[in-house]
């Protein structure tokens, strides 16, 4: 099925014709629980990876061998994802909620040593042909591969994520590894992706208003404000919630590539290549959710008319958080890749 944006509320370009100059797209990735092959464009999904390749591993030192082990955790879902699909008494019953209590559990690895090899976790892996705003790789290669520790025990504040990202040459791949390692626990259920395809759609985008020019950024804030002294001064219970530059007119929630990031929980950050100084460009953004209470007029046509279907004694939030993906406090990280050079390290950042 396709997913599609609706129309944005109002022609920003027509209120503020300066923007046409700073307008691009991103695609958005549209991730929903499916069954993925290697040669699909996918969210923890299969990886086109070749056999006689090693497997990314982290070799940072930190404690690894405690933690939720990944069948547990989808086991979980499974359970809840049935009682919460029952037409009678919705909802874990008092067995369900015992077993998702042992799910639950932690456990421990005998012997495991901080700086034994640990597997990474594949999280994406993305083709050009499918997503158009995908940056290009570098020597031609057309597809990138996404990987992360499953662990926030990285960096000298020992809470951040450690990524890995891998360019290649579809076609030049032969066997492809069919079982990769995995780790035996992780760190927490929100670092295992559950298997999504893909729906891509192409949208437009503008910047972060931060980054506008002032005086362009000054008018959209003084709209913003106009627009909620009238909402707090409407008695009328039934207004909707003012529109956001922000949330409902620049950039859109969820997975996507290309576009703009969002600076919504610091300052902007310059995200310069360390290895060229040139400034760099968002390759991928990997959010908590695709939509929420805030950013809910993004929600696809598709899923407006599926929640419409479905039972009020089911919940709606399902195709809201469809990865099972957790970036920090349930946020979003953006890559960064260099324009100049596709081969140089990438940077990211967590808002």
């Amino acid at each position: 099925m396709t997913r599609t944006t609706p129309p944005r509320p109002l022609d920003v370009e027509a209120l503020f014709p300066g923007l046409a100059a700073f307008r691009g797209t991103t695609t958005r990735l549209h991730p929903r629980p499916g069954r993925p092959d290697v040669s699909a464009s996918s969210v923890g999904g299969p990886m086109l990876w070749p056999a006689d390749e090693p497997w990314p591993v982290c070799g940072e030192a930190h404690g690894r061998g405690r933690g939720l082990r990944p069948a547990d955790i989808r086991r979980s879902r499974q359970v809840l994802a049935s009682a919460w699909a029952r037409e009678q008494a919705p909802g874990p019953t008092d067995e369900e909620r015992k077993l998702l209590g042992e799910l639950g559990r932690k456990h421990r690895i005998p012997g495991a040593s901080e700086t034994d090899p640990l597997p990474m976790i594949g999280l994406a892996q993305l083709y050009r042909r499918d997503l158009p705003d995908l940056a290009a790789g570098p020597d031609d290669c057309d597809l990138l591969q996404v990987f992360w520790c499953p662990f926030n025990a990285h960096g000298p504040g020992r809470y951040d994520l450690e990524l890995h990202l891998r360019w290649r040459r579809s076609w030049e791949v032969g066997e492809v590894l069919t079982a990769p390692p995995q780790p035996l626990v992780v760190g927490s259920d929100g670092f295992v992706p559950e298997p999504c395809v893909l729906h891509p759609e192409q949208v437009v985008t503008y910047p972060f208003a931060g980054l506008l020019p002032e005086e362009l950024c000054a008018r959209i804030d003084a709209w913003e404000e106009a627009l909620e002294e009238e909402a707090e001064e409407s008695a009328d219970e039934s207004t909707p919630e003012p529109l956001g530059y922000q949330y409902d007119l620049s950039i859109p929630p969820g997975w996507r590539v290309g576009g703009f990031a969002s600076w919504h929980a610091t300052d902007p950050s310059p995200m310069d290549c360390l290895t060229c100084t040139a400034p760099m460009h968002l390759l991928l953004t990997i959010d908590s959710s695709e939509w929420d209470g805030g950013s809910g007029s993004w929600k696809p046509l598709e899923d407006q008319n599926q929640d419409q279907s479905q039972s009020q004694n089911q919940p709606t939030h399902a195709s809201a958080t469809p990865t099972e993906i957790t970036v920090g406090r349930w946020g979003e990280l953006n890559v960064f890749a260099c324009p100049t050079g596709p081969g140089h390290p990438h940077r990211w950042s967590i808002q």
